[in-house]
């Protein structure tokens, strides 16, 4: 397309009210109208990003996105599924418990060098252990599942201005004898889902963790939480069961400490915003899809499928279970993270599920979720438009801590598996896994003192599971000490400054023939509305 081409088409749009974004493919001038319709008429974000695009990076080639491995290979590459303790030694640290991920810690951390001064972190880690979601519950369980050492508490209580003080009340579960409905899957005293006791002790210990690293270690963070230090959560409870053992563990406090929570119908954290394109770019190549790249495992594992259907007495037409390996996975981890059998056939109790069984579940839940959030070339786009708001907040964050606008130098954001995917693969992280449980990225915000103010910069550090990421991304690479401002470039270039071309792009059509709005190298060349 030449010039004048060029020129006619941007014309002809901004004569019809669009918003157009034009990208060169040297330098990537990124250009947007708003027309005096709406008020103004500004140009923004003209900058040049010689070393940033927008494009996907495939990851590593390795025994998880291998299918032939995964269809026709034994255990899980060494990952645990069991316990909460990984070994201690054999360089372990680092490694996949998908029961406790690794996350930092004060005998492993790596300080930086003395001329690095720690300016500001933020970190995102998911939820410790869990009973299952209820939908993943087999329809009928062998065995009860009860909670009763430890309580769920809700209630509240007047603060400003102070009123009546409120007891510190419990759900406790129950089922009535007068009551003839069976609950779906377990009996016992737990919900479908919460947070366990084992799970509310990880949390504890992270948080407890988290504290001997920057405040112990650092010195970086205060003594009091006060406003230098926020804590937030999703619109699912879970996270708030956790956020309140973390915030003890961190402060030994009692007290009441606010958590951050958006409106459930906007929440970047989770997600939960609507976003069309996003949606329709997961649909067409993910769960759900007739596409041969996602049917292909699927098939190819029908048999296991037949084989768990019979002992679980899941209906062959269920397709909660059967349109991805999310729900087998689910069901089968929580046990076995909490050290209950596997489940064993109602009628003939001698058919059982097995370790071997389990253990190809989870290789083919790794690989889903590799494809998912990573492998298929779509992913960025899709992630970048389901999870862009979150980046955008990230990023204003560190602009607002290092310029001085925000006193906040410590945030801590407790989310879920399906978030921190989005994140890695927004961050194009090298080898992807499904984000276990407590799974944890931390950005950390450095600034390096060299006497001279002027020459002083910024770095950042991503730590991914307590180690620093690698990124299949050129430009990041591996995530030790990069120049902040490239970091926060690549996010400009993806979202825009406070996440503004995330509402156009979430609601511009999408071409799956011609990759327009897909993120491919096809749709990014010239894209209008998106």
């Amino acid at each position: 397309m030449n010039h004048v081409s060029v020129l006619a088409w941007l014309l002809l749009l901004l004569a019809l009210g669009s918003s157009v974004y034009l990208m060169v493919s040297t330098g990537m001038l990124i250009i947007q109208w708003i027309l005096p319709t709406f008020g103004y008429l500004t140009l923004l974000d003209a900058q040049n990003f010689s070393s940033i695009d927008s494009l996907w990076h495939s990851p590593t080639q390795n025994q998880i996105n291998n299918l032939d491995a995964v269809i026709n290979g034994n255990g899980v590459d060494g990952f645990i599924f069991n316990n909460s303790y990984a070994p201690a030694s054999n360089g372990y640290y680092g490694g996949y418990n998908y029961c406790n991920m690794p996350h930092v810690n004060k005998a492993e951390y790596v300080k930086p060098p003395k001329d690095y001064s720690l300016e500001y972190v933020e970190l995102i880690h998911r939820h410790h252990k869990r009973t299952p979601y209820a939908a993943n519950t087999f329809p009928h369980e062998s065995y009860a599942w009860d909670c009763n050492d430890e309580g769920l508490f809700y209630y509240g209580k007047p603060l400003s201005p102070a009123g009546n003080d409120s007891a510190s009340t419990y759900w406790s579960v129950y089922t009535s004898p007068s009551n003839p409905f069976t609950p779906q899957g377990f009996n016992g005293t737990c919900q479908f889902p919460q947070i366990t006791r084992g799970g509310l002790d990880d949390s504890w210990q992270h948080g407890r963790d988290l504290y001997e690293i920057y405040h112990d270690l650092l010195g970086f963070l205060p003594d009091e939480p006060g406003d230098g230090v926020v804590y937030r959560v999703t619109n699912n409870v879970i996270t708030s069961q956790v956020a309140g053992m973390v915030v003890n563990a961190m402060y030994n406090s009692t007290t009441d400490i606010p958590l951050l929570i958006q409106p459930a119908s906007i929440d970047s954290l989770e997600p939960t915003y609507t976003c069309a394109a996003g949606t329709a770019i997961y649909n067409s190549y993910g769960v759900g899809s007739t596409k041969a790249n996602w049917t292909a495992h699927l098939t190819a594992s029908q048999p296991l499928f037949n084989t768990l259907d019979n002992i679980s007495g899941v209906s062959p037409t269920d397709s909660g279970f059967h349109q991805s390996w999310d729900h087998y996975f689910d069901n089968l981890s929580s046990r076995l993270c909490h050290a209950k059998p596997l489940s064993c056939n109602i009628t003939n109790p001698t058919l059982c599920i097995n370790l071997s069984l389990a253990t190809s579940v989870f290789r083919l839940g790794l690989y889903e979720y590799d494809y998912l959030y990573r492998s298929s070339p779509y992913s960025l786009r899709a992630a970048t438009l389901s999870y862009g708001v979150y980046i955008a907040e990230l990023a204003q964050n560190i602009r607002d801590s290092i310029s001085g606008a925000s006193p906040v130098k410590y945030r801590h954001n407790v989310a879920h598996d399906g978030s921190l995917a989005r994140l890695l693969s927004i961050l194009q992280v090298d080898k992807m896994v499904w984000p276990g449980l407590g799974s944890e990225v931390v950005f950390e915000i450095y600034k390096r003192q060299t006497g001279n103010a002027k020459a002083e910069k910024r770095f950042v550090r991503i730590l991914w599971g307590g180690v620093v990421l690698r990124s299949s991304y050129p430009t990041l690479g591996n995530l030790d000490m990069l120049p902040l401002d490239t970091l926060l470039d690549y996010f400009d270039a993806l979202v825009g400054v406070g996440a503004r071309k995330v509402p156009g792009m979430c609601a511009a059509p999408i071409d799956f023939e011609s990759g327009m709005g897909l993120g491919t190298s096809k749709g990014w060349d010239f894209c209008v509305d998106c």
